[in-house]
């Protein structure tokens, strides 16, 4: 009688401490209890619970070994009525807890083991990442001739997931198919996530019609496989017949399916799911709000995106960087700044969204000046982060700063990424280091390099006037890489500039021959190739392929047209686009000029000149200046250029002066002739010059202009 009550004193004082949360207090007691059986199951499985619910590795080993040990203490005769669904609950919470180890021994000191046994240790091997061990013990079961249930089948087709074995998710899904567990919910699912891992959707989709009820989770499972394997407009579909059948979608379902609007510019799609998101109260899910301003930022609706981010309560760093870089893509780098100033932490995407922005908005100095902020605040950087740098030290042509990134590059071990490489041979032929850029593509690079790292070489030596480099890089390129228009734009252009007609007809009848598409950048190359080589009638048929928008192919026709003395021509050219609605850049004037000085048509090139500034709002450059000098000069208009001289809004350079002071002897401006001497020897030449008024009888001999004016052209 005396042990009987004691035994239920420690049974009352353990239950007191299991309902008041006192985990370790009531395994303390255990010890206490000294009956002749185990405690009462129920109390058993709540200090499983407890152990589990506060991730207590050691409470879960206690009370799994005072199991063990009073299983084993008890009499062979009761030994067979020892619950086996607690050993099983055992197993859960030691694998929950996080050590598979102890739950795979209490599994194989087990008495006797049913179904659960195996799914739980089953179940414990998949969760804790050991896909071996879970095939290993599925095999073990079939061994012994216990059938598994939907929830094993279920463990070990996520192993097959996890480890995209598709052969085992087959074998798996014939076994589903014989037990005619095809409609069931957990399997079909199970079916739908390892297919769609392993990227095939189709058997992906077919595994989900063939679940007669699909719950949350299974709409879950099969919009998120479309979006990650890039069939995003499936994803939404799926997304409208979840909704259209009823069934409501989890939080990270609206997520999955605004990403997917997102990836396909779906805005109309993304704003009728942000209308269900208003009127279903997701809004105020942060993963949501973040996905919604991503996708209206992405789709290219700026401004809806700022106020959705503006109206967010809390604003985190996945949700500021969406706008950060929105704002940087649209080229509003002032408002992406002010918010990525006012961000609480920065990460390495919101930094590359920043220096790419400044990259694409061609603020290069603020590119450079950001990365030396980001070099203060952290060490973190990664291929991307160098890549936009170089872009900046590309487009400024630093050289200096463009080393210092190759070394940092080499020095962080990022040098191997095939595309920062690649922006470094970009960066060396740009600058006009082709040595270097030969060195890192021919010897380093080695089976790296692809057709825009030969691009980059080819236009680089284009650039710098080595063309026959230029040519001969193409020869070696199309040994393992395939030429784009962009190579052979580079290798029209080197043509042009030697004059190799015979090389540029065979460039162009090779983009024939190989169907390549002649788009207006190639088309602009090739009028530009013709026209220089004196072919002129070949750049007209070129040129007239097809109607055009772009303006660098007119440009390219227009001064193709000064090139071969048919400035009259270019002039109508000029006429004819803007009549189009084509707006004219500041090249497109510069040829206007040439042309009007080959045809000598002054008074048309001063209202050009005026044109441009006044009604296109584009400031003249050094060259138009200078067309402009030649265009008064060479034609006699002494009184207008002194006029035009004293207006301009800088000093004339020594290159300048030099063809007024030409022209004002040919035509006698002694005034301006000896202003023009005077400036001359002030820049210190090699020759001084002294003007003197020509004799009456002196002429300017013809052939004199038209070198002039060809050379200058």
């Amino acid at each position: 009688m005396a042990a009987a009550s004691a035994a239920a004193s420690a049974v009352s004082a353990i239950s007191n401490h299991v309902a008041a949360g006192h985990l370790f207090a009531a395994i303390d007691a255990l010890p206490a209890y000294s009956g002749s059986s185990l405690l009462p199951a129920e109390l058993y499985a709540s200090l499983l619970r407890l152990a589990t619910s506060r991730r207590s590795l050691a409470a879960a080993r206690r009370v799994a070994s005072h199991l063990a040990s009073s299983s084993s203490s008890s009499p062979s005769t009761s030994r067979s009525s020892t619950p086996t669904f607690l050993f099983n609950r055992a197993i859960e919470s030691l694998a929950a807890c996080g050590s598979l180890a102890d739950a795979r021994e209490l599994f194989d000191a087990m008495p006797r083991r049913d179904g659960g046994s195996w799914n739980a240790i089953i179940s414990a091997a998949s969760r804790g990442g050991n896909p071996a061990e879970a095939f290993s013990l599925f095999s073990g079961m079939n061994s012994v001739g216990i059938r598994p249930k939907d929830v094993t089948l279920a463990s070990v087709l996520a192993c097959c997931a996890e480890c995209l074995d598709l052969c085992g998710a087959q074998q798996l899904h014939c076994h589903i198919a014989k037990r005619d567990f095809q409609s069931n919910v957990i399997l079909g699912t199970a079916l739908v996530d390892v297919y769609g891992k392993c990227l095939l959707l189709a058997d992906a989709r077919r595994a989900f019609d063939g679940i007669l009820q699909p719950n949350d989770i299974s709409w879950n499972v099969i919009i998120r496989r479309y979006l990650v394997a890039g069939m995003g407009d499936m994803a939404v579909q799926m997304f409208f017949r979840m909704v259209w059948a009823g069934v409501r979608p989890l939080v990270y379902t609206v997520t999955h399916a605004i990403l997917a609007c997102r990836d396909n510019c779906a805005l109309k799609e993304g704003r009728c799911i942000h209308n269900f998101v208003l009127r279903h109260g997701y809004e105020h899910h942060v993963h949501v709000r973040s996905a919604a301003v991503d996708m209206y930022a992405k789709c290219g609706n700026i401004n809806a995106a700022q106020r959705l981010f503006n109206l967010a309560p809390m604003k985190d760093v996945v949700m500021s960087t969406s706008i950060v870089s929105g704002l940087a893509a649209c080229g509003r780098i002032v408002d992406a700044k002010w918010v990525f100033d006012g961000m609480e932490q920065h990460n390495l995407v919101s930094w590359n969204a920043m220096l790419t922005g400044y990259v694409r908005s061609m603020d290069l100095t603020g590119a450079l000046d950001l990365f030396q902020q980001m070099r203060q605040e952290t060490r973190e950087l990664d291929a991307v982060t160098l890549g936009s740098v170089l872009n900046a030290c590309t487009g400024l042509f630093d050289l200096g700063k463009g080393e210092e990134l190759h070394a940092f590059a080499f020095k962080c071990g990022l040098f191997s990424y095939p595309f920062l490489m690649n922006a470094l041979v970009r960066m060396y032929s740009k600058c006009g280091c082709l040595r270097s850029a030969e060195q890192l593509l021919l010897s380093e690079m080695g089976s790296e390099r692809d057709r825009y790292s030969w691009n980059s070489l080819i236009s680089g030596y284009e650039r710098h006037s080595m063309s026959e480099a230029a040519l001969h890089a193409l020869r070696e390129m199309q040994s393992e890489a395939k030429p784009s228009q962009s190579t052979f734009s580079s290798a029209l252009a080197a043509c042009a500039n030697i004059f190799l007609l015979k090389h540029g007809k065979q460039i162009h009848a090779y983009i024939i021959r190989n169907e390549y598409e002649v788009d207006d950048i190639l088309r602009s190359a090739l009028v530009d190739m013709y026209s220089k080589c004196r072919l002129f009638d070949y750049s007209t048929r070129v040129f007239e392929l097809g109607l055009s928008q772009d303006v660098i192919l007119w440009n390219s026709m227009i001064f193709g047209c000064a090139y071969n003395s048919k400035g009259d021509y270019g002039l109508e050219l000029f006429d004819e686009m803007r009549k189009q609605g084509i707006r004219p850049d500041s090249v497109t004037f510069l040829g206007a000029l040439v042309s009007c000085i080959c045809e000598g048509h002054v008074g048309l090139g001063r209202s050009y000149f005026t044109l441009m500034t006044d009604e296109y709002s584009i400031v003249p450059r050094m060259e138009h200046y200078e067309c402009m000098i030649e265009l008064l000069g060479k034609h006699g208009y002494m009184v207008e250029l002194e006029d035009f001289v004293d207006h301009m809004p800088f000093e004339p350079t020594t290159a300048m002066w030099l063809r007024i002071f030409d022209c004002c002897r040919e035509y006698g401006n002694k005034k301006l002739g000896e202003r023009a001497a005077q400036r001359i020897n002030e820049s210190k030449p090699l020759t001084p010059v002294r003007f003197v008024e020509p004799s009456p009888d002196y002429e300017c001999s013809g052939s004199d202009d038209v070198d002039d004016s060809m050379s200058f052209c």
